[in-house]
């Protein structure tokens, strides 16, 4: 669905009749802005469905798991060498972990993104935009 304001405004952009060259102009910028916005709202809807597999996660964890292993059994002669290596690959491991789980369903999933800062945002800003005049 094309939100209302965004199909109301590209409606009125284009049935206005240019004059001039310079209104010409302005006009396919405005239409191409408008384009534009509607396509990034495109892919906002399309990114919000995505999602990491479970088959992705298991990989994920499996390569993990097989390297904390052969770097275990590398430093196995050095008991403080093999901990720092094992405490700093477990530490790179946790963030990767932690990034992919943040961008996975980023609006619904485990740590999604919530409209509340956007929706207090356009309560701020509409008392201020009630004495524009267009």
């Amino acid at each position: 669905m094309i939100p209302y304001s965004l199909a109301e405004a590209l409606q009125f952009t284009l049935a206005l009749t240019p004059s001039s060259q310079g209104q010409k102009i302005a006009q396919h910028e405005i239409t191409t802005a408008l384009e534009n916005a509607l396509d990034a709202r495109r892919q906002r809807i399309i990114i919000s469905h995505s999602e990491v597999n479970w088959v992705k996660w298991s990989c994920l964890c499996l390569l993990a798991a097989c390297s904390l292993i052969a770097i275990a059994m590398v430093d196995s002669d050095n008991p403080l060498a093999s901990a720092i290596t094992l405490g700093l690959f477990g530490i790179g491991v946790a963030a990767s972990l932690l990034l992919i789980l943040a961008h996975d369903r980023p609006f619904t999933g485990e740590l999604a993104v919530s409209p509340n800062p956007l929706l207090q945002m356009m309560l701020e800003l509409e008392p201020s935009q009630q004495g524009i005049k267009p």
